[in-house]
């Protein structure tokens, strides 16, 4: 199947969107995400896997958010990042994700299994670093 067969995502509900100036919450893009990632006739046929780097595509471009879908084979990584001082959420829609991110004082580092149908929300100023350590492939959404 060829990316051009695959059907457009609908548009995310009004309700998911912020009032004209504000941002949304990462509660809200955790909506977004989750209620993405059960209509997955929406983007199944898209989902490629790279083997070299992750694979990604640009879903949903709203003015208030965007929607990404990325594919992650065994041993693929983000490295540690932050979001540029926004707020964000993903969820595991197939597979298995581990999750580092920095605890606070005295905490060190926090390690986190995400398991399909699990999600993560954060605000603007969160550091992780997200890698598929699992032994097969898996796909997210992130808003």
């Amino acid at each position: 199947m060829t990316l051009d067969l695959a059907p457009a995502p609908t548009a995310v509900p009004a309700a998911a969107s912020a009032p004209a100036g504000r941002p949304l919450s990462p509660d809200a893009l955790g909506r977004i995400v989750r209620e993405l990632a059960d209509r997955p006739e929406e983007w199944m046929g898209r989902v490629r896997l790279g083997y070299r780097d992750r694979w990604y595509e640009r879903l949903v471009a709203a003015g208030d958010h965007e929607v990404w879908l990325i594919s992650w084979l065994p041993g693929q990584s983000t490295g540690f990042h932050d979001h540029g001082g926004s707020r964000g959420a993903f969820t595991v829609a197939l597979g298995e994700l581990e999750e580092l991110s920095l605890g606070g004082p005295g905490q060190g580092l926090l390690v986190r299994r995400i398991a399909a149908g699990e999600d993560r929300a954060f605000g603007a100023a969160y550091l992780h670093d997200v890698r598929n350590t699992s032994a097969g492939p898996a796909v997210t959404l992130h808003a």
